[in-house]
């Protein structure tokens, strides 16, 4: 039986506590907005703070929903000509995210990277003193996004952190620690790499942005970030900066309700790198998509200036590729902020551009509302050189490849020998002369690695 307890010594308790309750707001509250931070007793209160959402980040993981209980790695028929599949996925069998080269001839796995991220961040932290939210990027909370093949056979990638380099054999050659790097990972013509970034501290003065060195409660400083093949810095430019340079300060904090501050109005998710002169750009222009503007937009950074604005049918859209000389592809999101949440209105869609006739349409429409194709978030697409299409719906763990006429050809669904199914992360097709060779290469010249 418990004993009962004297009021007063429950209105004393509540009386002290009031206090501490106060002081540890106060705490978190400077190391979140405060201009002065108290060292780590603010750092170690804001971490108390935030132990349920990370706790339940680890105990979810990155299994989504099973959408196709029928449906177990490929199905379908293998391709006909030469290509291949960089394959980025959280595999639930090892709880670690890795990446794979696969032979879409046969869907044979041929080679693949599973770098040790726990012996990477230990590196890193030490010169990063609470830069970066590392309690996510382990071994088993890291996905290998957007993976770049290079010559070598290394990988280039990131996930909301350093930008990391290892070779075939999942070696640490680089990590660029400079700023946050998300999002897309893009090769220019020079061999040079385009990635977008979270800047610290922010380009924006204190009185607009704030300063906080937390990326998740701080402004979303995103910038476009130009790379040498070695990891050195060509190019930086804030987006936020491009916009009030050219005009349009009015979209960061002119929107919303009143009294009401965004902290990520931007949200750049793609940066594509333009390879060559035509009538309606020139070499060394960028498309960046910007997911929170619903806008694409085309601009010359030799001259900071912005040359086109697309705000045409697409809704929190990723993934902006150049099909030819006049023509780019937009993955199409269609999620819309509905009363109920960030849903999305209909199915995916490959919207098409054309700067000759200022026209949009729909690529393999039917294809992609037959198939119920709605990741919310992320997801990409592809264009081949042939009118096929490769879509990847991230938030199912679902990959798919259309024929040019629109039909069917494999689909594959990232399922676990546990049977379930676990988010993908930005793969992509390499299948033109210059990639084909590349594999190739690497194929017959890669050695053995003890992993």
């Amino acid at each position: 039986m418990f004993k009962k307890i004297e009021i007063w010594i429950l209105y004393l308790v509540i009386l002290l506590g009031l206090p501490v309750s106060i002081g540890f707001g106060l705490l978190v509250r400077q190391e979140l907005v405060g201009s002065t931070k108290l060292g780590r007793v603010s750092k170690t209160a804001l971490f108390i703070t935030e132990i349920p959402v990370t706790f339940k980040k680890l105990m979810i993981g990155f299994k989504v929903e099973d959408r196709f209980p029928l449906l177990d790695n490929f199905d379908g028929t293998p391709n006909i000509n030469e290509s291949y599949m960089l394959f980025s996925k959280y595999s639930g069998d090892l709880r670690e995210g890795i990446v794979e080269l696969i032979d879409l001839r046969n869907f044979k796995v041929l080679h693949t990277w599973n770098p040790d991220i726990n012996k990477f961040n230990r590196s890193i932290d030490k010169i990063n003193e609470f830069k970066y939210l590392n309690v996510d990027n382990n071994n088993s909370r890291f996905l290998l996004r957007h993976p770049l093949l290079l010559k070598d056979g290394g990988l280039i990638f990131q996930n909301n952190s350093p930008l990391i380099k290892v070779d075939a054999c999942s070696n640490l050659i680089f990590e660029i620690a400079h700023d946050n790097f998300h999002h897309s990972i893009e090769k220019d013509i020079e061999g040079n790499i385009w990635v977008p970034s979270h800047m610290y501290p922010q380009s924006l003065p204190i009185k607009k942005v704030g300063r906080n060195i937390w990326e998740k409660q701080g402004y979303y400083d995103d910038a476009i970030v130009q790379l040498s093949p070695n990891g050195e810095i060509l190019f930086e430019k804030s987006v936020s900066q491009i916009f009030i340079e050219n005009g349009l300060e009015y979209l960061l904090f002119g929107m919303g309700d009143q009294d009401v501050f965004s902290k990520n109005p931007i949200h750049l998710n793609d940066i594509q790198p333009v390879n060559f002169d035509g009538d309606f750009w020139k070499k060394g222009d960028v498309f960046l998509s910007l997911r929170h503007q619903s806008m694409v937009l085309l601009y010359r950074p030799l001259t900071n200036k912005i040359i086109w604005k697309g705000t045409g049918p697409f809704f929190h859209q990723h993934d902006v590729d150049i099909i030819n000389n006049h023509k780019i592809s937009v993955f199409n999101n269609n999620s819309k902020n509905f009363v109920g949440g960030d849903v999305v209105d209909g199915n995916n869609e490959v919207i098409i551009y054309d700067f000759k006739t200022n026209q949009y349409s729909n690529y393999l429409e039917e294809s992609l509302k037959k198939l119920d194709v709605r990741t919310i978030t992320e997801g990409r697409s592809q264009i081949l050189l042939n009118g096929d299409l490769f879509v990847e719906e991230s938030n199912y763990g679902r990959t798919l490849y259309f024929n040019s006429d629109g039909s069917l050809r494999w689909s594959h669904v990232n399922r676990a020998k546990n049977g379930e199914t676990y988010t993908v992360s930005w793969s992509r097709i390499l299948y033109d002369e210059k990639d084909i060779q590349m594999v190739d290469n690497f194929l017959q010249s890669r050695v053995e690695c003890n992993l």
